[in-house]
């Protein structure tokens, strides 16, 4: 009886074995993986090389796919770019824009192909066609230099160096006026539009110097403007103006007590940015609720806190 029952018994070992890999194996949900898109206005900033390389770790450790692109500060690329994005049908995209207004209609079509956009590092107009927005908090960074030049400076002529088409630029400035402006001991007296991009903040600020030669303090958007300010100072052996920026670069606060023109910067976490924004996105596609604005932090270095940062790295 039991040399009977053996063969079927291995039959039905068999199957119970065979069954399940079946079944994964007819399951195209299995072999597939999740895509995502990110374009950046310009890879031509450490700043979005740390997030690129934070989005792409938790994804991939998630089995998914990161397609990455740079419109070189070109809105009719990252235009096309983002159409791409949706004929490859993505799972999701990520998007630092070139311009905050001017990329809504192309993200509206992403809204009405089903596909989840979520806005990193820099805020769009009307952000009703994005999933969720991760920025630093940009006016405050603003608020925390002037602050700074009000407690630390007796009075000085100040010159701006901006990039007023990008909205965390933007806050920035203004966060930066509607504080300084405060103080009459100072004064605007210079502005120029850099893109926030050492190679044109440097040519920018020696024409600012030519014009205005009784500039004291520069407040740079971000900290390759203030890297390109820096440049042209040291050009233009001007050793007694103070530059402010924004980021917390490993270059910047490498300088903060050993470069007298370089007075403080504003530190964010390009980690965090990253790190939040996938979280974002898988909460989302989960079908969980996910926040619609969320502001990350911001803190000042100078030379009393630098201590408290790693030079060699960001935050």
């Amino acid at each position: 009886m039991n040399r009977r029952l053996f063969p079927y018994s291995f039959i039905v070992i068999g199957l119970i074995m065979v069954l399940p890999l079946y079944f994964i194996y007819t399951d195209p949900s299995f072999f597939s993986c999740r895509k995502f898109g990110v374009t950046y206005m310009t890879m031509n900033n450490p700043f979005y090389e740390v997030i690129n390389n934070e989005l792409r770790k938790e994804i991939e450790l998630r089995g998914d796919q990161l397609i990455v692109r740079d419109p070189l500060l070109d809105l009719e690329k990252q235009t096309e770019q983002i159409e791409q994005f949706i004929s490859m049908d993505v799972d999701g995209i990520f998007i630092n824009p070139v311009d905050s207004e001017a990329i809504e209609p192309v993200l509206r079509k992403a809204e009405l192909a089903g596909i989840p956009v979520i806005a990193i590092d820099v805020p769009l107009s009307n952000s009703a066609s994005v999933v969720s927005t991760i920025v630093s908090d940009n006016y405050d960074a603003g608020v925390q230099c002037a602050e700074h030049i009000m407690t630390h400076f007796e009075g000085g002529s100040i010159a701006l160096l901006k990039h007023s088409a990008v909205q965390s630029a933007s806050d920035r400035i203004q966060g930066f006026l509607d504080t300084i402006n405060a103080d009459e001991r100072f004064a605007i007296v210079n502005e120029k539009e850099c893109l926030g991009q050492l190679e044109i903040a440097m040519p920018q600020t020696e024409q600012m110097i030519q014009e205005t030669p009784n500039i004291s303090i520069i407040m740079a958007l971000n900290d390759p403007s203030a890297m390109g300010a820096k440049a042209a100072l040291k050009r233009l052996e001007r050793e007694d103006v103070h530059i402010y920026g924004v980021d917390g670069t490993p270059e910047m606060k490498s300088l903060i007590g050993n470069d007298p023109s370089i007075e403080a910067t504003v530190a964010q976490s390009p980690y965090t940015i990253g790190r939040t924004a996938v979280n974002s996105m898988y909460a989302f596609l989960d079908g969980k609720l996910v926040e619609k604005d969320v502001v990350i932090g911001v803190e000042l270095v100078d030379e009393e806190s630098i201590s408290r940062y790693t030079k060699g790295g960001w935050q």
